[in-house]
C-alpha cells in the first residue's frame, strides 16, 4: 500500500507543481486526462451500472474540480480522488437502495439456485452463467474481484482505489474464489482464462 501511494504521489508532481502554482485550470486538464478513465471503472466496479457510473462519474469530477483548491497534500493525490469518487458511489448506492450485499451464509444457496440444472451449459453461456455467479457474490467481496480480475489491477491499486488495505483486498479475493469454486468445477467453469475473457 506504502509503496502505492508513494508511486502516486511521484505520477502525480505535475499536477500538484500546477496548483502550486495557483494554474488550476491547467492542473483539472492534467487530471482529468489522466484519472477520469479510472474513475470510471471505479464507479462501475461499485454500482454495476454503466449508466448510472457515467453520471456518478461526471459528479465525481464536478466534486474535485469544486475541492481542487483544497487539496492539501496530506495523502497522495490518487488516494483523494479516489476517496471523492468512491463516496460519491456510496452516496448513489445509498439513494437508489438498489444493491444489497448478500449474508456470507446465503452466497451458497444463491449460488445453487443458478447452478441448479444438471446440463452442462454450451460453451457460448459459459461467460454469462460465471458472470451471474460473480453477481451473487457479496458486495465487498463481487467489487474486490471484479478490479483485480476483470480490470487487472494489482491488489496495492485495488486497496488505494477501495480505501482498504491490502490485506483486506487479499481476504475478499480468498472469500471470493472459496465461494465460487465449488460451483464454477461443477459447471466446468474452473479455468482462471475465462475470468479474464468475459466481458465486464
Amino acid at each position: 500500500m506504502q509503496t502505492a501511494v508513494a508511486s502516486g504521489a511521484s505520477d502525480d508532481r505535475d499536477i500538484i507543481g500546477l496548483l502550486r502554482a495557483g494554474e488550476r485550470e491547467r492542473a483539472f486538464a492534467q487530471l482529468l486526462e489522466r484519472y477520469e478513465g479510472k474513475i470510471f471503472r471505479l464507479c462501475c466496479a461499485l454500482l454495476r451500472d454503466r449508466a448510472q457510473a457515467e453520471d456518478v462519474t461526471q459528479e465525481s469530477l464536478i466534486r474535485i474540480w469544486k475541492a481542487l483548491d483544497r487539496y492539501d497534500e496530506r495523502a497522495a493525490l490518487s488516494t483523494w480522488i479516489y476517496a471523492i469518487s468512491r463516496n460519491r458511489c456510496l452516496s448513489a448506492l445509498e439513494r437508489k437502495r438498489t444493491l444489497e450485499s448478500l449474508a456470507d451464509g446465503e452466497v451458497a444457496a444463491a449460488v445453487e439456485q443458478v447452478a441448479a440444472t444438471d446440463a452442462e451449459p454450451p460453451a457460448a453461456e459459459q461467460s454469462e452463467l460465471l458472470r451471474e455467479l460473480v453477481d451473487l457474490l457479496p458486495e465487498r467481496l463481487r467489487r474486490t474481484l471484479l478490479l483485480f480480475y476483470y480490470e487487472g489491477r494489482s491488489t496495492a491499486e485495488v486497496a488505494q482505489m477501495l480505501g482498504c488495505p491490502e490485506g483486506t483486498v487479499k481476504t475478499h479475493l480468498f472469500r471470493a474464489r472459496a465461494a465460487l469454486a465449488e460451483q464454477l468445477r461443477r459447471r466446468g467453469l474452473d479455468d482462471p482464462q475465462l475470468w479474464l475473457e468475459s466481458d465486464r
